[in-house]
């Protein structure tokens, strides 16, 4: 996402620390006025979202978009369900993917791109605890070496 044009919004990193992410793609959101507008003051929260797709649609689920402070009777709904902008090819690959075993799209990143809000979307496999844990040891032991080196130079 080293595009010029593009500003991170949010990021899911529990994501990372909760699911094997093996696969990522880009899809728009189809999102209403005074959404993009609290988008653009930062308003969202994407710890509990997914993505699932039901009737040939994928649906981002569980994001927070806040109401926007200035908004009127015409406002949105904070926690509705949104819909993905993926091409139908890109919408049966997941759906073949997802069911398979433990996989589930999870979304890691939202942000701005040349003006259109865009979400990148893994394919993930949930981490068991031990791996969650060997994944923290793994980047404690990896901080040490690093901080032992920076006091050797």
């Amino acid at each position: 996402m080293s595009n010029p044009g593009s500003k991170l919004i949010a990021e899911n990193r529990r994501a990372r620390h909760d699911y094997h992410l093996l696969e990522r793609l880009e899809a728009g959101l189809q999102l209403t006025g005074t959404e993009v507008k609290s988008l653009r003051e930062g308003g969202v929260q994407l710890g509990q979202a997914y993505a699932e797709i039901r009737d040939g649609e994928a649906w981002l689920v569980g994001a927070s978009i806040s109401e926007y402070a200035q908004g009127n009777v015409q406002n949105h709904r904070p926690e509705r369900d949104r819909k993905l902008l993926l091409h139908r090819r890109e919408i049966d690959s997941l759906l073949g993917k997802t069911r398979e075993r433990g996989l589930t799209l999870i979304p890691t990143k939202i942000y701005f791109k040349d003006g259109k809000v865009k979400v990148e979307v893994a394919l993930a496999r949930g981490k068991e605890q031990r791996d969650k844990r060997r994944d923290i040891a793994k980047r404690d032991a990896e901080r040490d070496i690093e901080r032992a080196l920076r006091r050797r130079r």
